[in-house]
């Protein structure tokens, strides 16, 4: 997605030197508070069922979120396609009913193998 992608240059033009100076002083633990009001923003956006809204309480999440992805890329722990290969593992894992040999024939099911998959996850450290 042509978007995502300059998104993502965005957030690294930010960054660098020629960037915000905010930005640039921003540390994965000083993202923290940044992080919890924007959930906070994105869910009293839909308590009030203010779509429009939503939809820019949702990009000021990706920001933080892709603002401390880059942190991490900048410090070598990881960077945004590490993230979503693992959402994407974790996700298709967490879904044997649409990506495995399993079926579910209600929402009720499929939560029931939701979770069961989330659990073992936890017992193989996945």
């Amino acid at each position: 997605m042509k978007e995502f992608d300059k998104f993502l240059q965005l957030i690294e033009k930010l960054r660098s030197d020629e960037g915000c100076p905010w930005d640039r002083e921003q540390t994965i633990s000083s993202l923290k508070t940044d992080l919890i009001d924007e959930v906070k923003e994105v869910i009293e956006a839909i308590d009030k069922a203010d779509y429009e809204n939503l939809k820019v309480e949702i990009g000021d999440l990706i920001w933080v979120v892709a603002l401390l992805t880059q942190i991490a890329k900048e410090d070598e722990m990881f960077e945004m396609k590490d993230v979503l290969q693992n959402v994407i593992q974790k996700i298709k894992h967490r879904h044997p009913h649409v990506f495995g040999g399993v079926k579910a024939v209600n929402s009720d099911e499929a939560k029931k193998l939701f979770y069961e998959a989330k659990l073992k996850e936890k017992e193989i450290g996945y």
